[in-house]
């Protein structure tokens, strides 16, 4: 999540855009398939994790993605890995009962930044020391690393396998680092037998493309592609568009995800929408495409500097989409080798929309909220599911993550801590 707050606009039907990116990207229209009849539908979810505290108590913890790791030998010992930001990486199990804490690294120097991780995913089948493991790669935004760590065949649970000598994912020395543009959004895939991750860029629209390695026995990365998302729109009715950060900050992305089958990135601008863009041969290829937009997509904005806020300065021309800013977290639930749904984080309005897998034509629209288990999903960040059907999951498993969770409980000091957790649902929303 970011600290700016955003512009709210009506929602509007769901239209095809010719959208020209200033000064040499040019992406397709938004999908053109009919907006649907955007029916809001409520689930509940059928557990949740502990909450996890942005404070000195809790380590500073803050929620935020998680990644479903599926135990091939007892599908009941399967697990959920959530990161925690400053206080590292959890594993639950299915009843969302906490089973192993990782601690993010320390800072190298007194006045550097301490690991902090971001964004998580798994890689199956990586060789590594003679043998074949499964990996848990998480974004450490705090040093700028990406890290690996092998997940017991059994137990799921993880131990550390990142190489000593991992290079900086963006920064060029340790000084950039400081300055936190580091690697944010974090997904993976493999290609012929290859893994690599795809990694976004805190406060940039620059996207990395890293293949992983094996290297005496522990994981390291080399950076093989980058692709530039745009900042900078032509709108049809010929006027520049850009959408409003705090000075020095571009529209930065962080949900990622890839369709291996079809070999497609999708990738989630926050302030901005949806994007697709076809991955090949370890590179990116061609540009960017535009599946839906946010609704707040060309409204004229002027940040604030004495209120840290975007303030409308101008007439909505009426050429966003449907989902609300920020555009966050990314799942695809597979049902078959091209068939499956793909989910996005409507941030803005605590909501879900679900697309076809193969046409992204809109689906459903949902909203996960307070039940007899546990409360809704606000603020949603990160997202997983699995199609595999699991003990008390029968469709599979779809985790999203609590931004706001509740009830509150309140510190030393008396005020509320900041509380975030993840919420366990059956997938069934996902099927068809």
């Amino acid at each position: 999540m970011v600290s700016v707050s955003r512009v709210t606009t009506p929602a509007r039907p769901f239209a095809a855009l010719a959208l020209i990116v200033v000064p040499t990207l040019i992406a397709s229209q938004a999908s053109a398939h009919p907006r649907p009849s955007d029916h809001l539908v409520s689930v509940t979810a059928k557990t949740e994790t502990p909450g996890v505290y942005d404070d000195a108590a809790g380590h500073k913890g803050d929620a935020d993605d998680p990644a479903i790791w599926v135990n091939r030998h007892d599908r009941a010992r399967s697990v959920v890995i959530g990161t925690a930001k400053n206080a590292g990486l959890n594993v639950y199990d299915l009843k969302g009962r906490l089973v192993q804490s990782i601690a993010a690294p320390a800072a190298p120097g007194p006045d550097d930044e301490a690991g902090r991780f971001n964004n998580v995913d798994i890689v199956h089948g990586f060789k590594l020391g003679g043998r074949t493991v499964d990996l848990a790669v998480t974004s450490d935004r705090g040093r700028d690393q990406i890290r690996s760590y092998v997940i017991d065949q059994r137990t799921g649970k993880l131990t550390d396998a990142t190489a000593a000598n991992v290079p900086l994912a963006f920064s060029r020395n340790q000084a950039q680092v400081n300055d936190q543009e580091t690697i944010y959004g974090l997904t993976t895939f493999q290609d012929h037998g290859t893994a690599y991750v795809v990694g976004t860029r805190r406060h940039q629209t620059d996207v990395g493309l890293f293949e992983l390695i094996a290297s005496g026995g522990k994981v390291t990365y080399k950076k093989v592609d980058t692709l530039d998302f745009p900042s900078s729109f032509r709108l049809p009715n010929d006027t520049t568009w850009s959408p409003c950060e705090e000075p020095g900050e571009g529209p930065q992305l962080e949900g990622v995800v890839v369709d291996e089958a079809a070999g497609t990135l999708y990738a989630a601008q926050e302030d901005i929408g949806l994007w697709r863009v076809q991955l090949k041969h370890g590179s990116f290829q061609g540009r960017p495409r535009a599946v839906e937009r946010t609704k707040e997509f060309g409204v004229p904005a002027t940040y604030d500097e004495k209120t840290e806020e975007c303030v409308p300065s101008g007439v909505d021309p009426g050429f966003g989409g449907r989902i609300a800013a920020d555009t966050e977290g990314l799942t695809i639930h597979e049902t078959g080798k091209r068939s499956g749904t793909l989910l996005v984080s409507s941030q803005g309005d605590n909501t879900f929309y679900t697309y076809d897998r193969q046409t992204n034509r809109p689906l459903k629209h949902f909203a996960v909220v307070d039940g007899a288990a546990a409360d809704g999903s606000q603020d949603c960040d990160g997202a997983d599911t699995v199609s595999t059907p699991l003990p008390g999951y029968p469709h599979g498993l779809l985790v999203v993550q609590d931004g706001d969770n509740t009830p509150v409980e309140l510190g030393a000091d008396g005020e509320p801590r900041v509380n975030t957790n993840f919420k366990f649902l059956d997938a069934k929303i996902l099927t068809r």
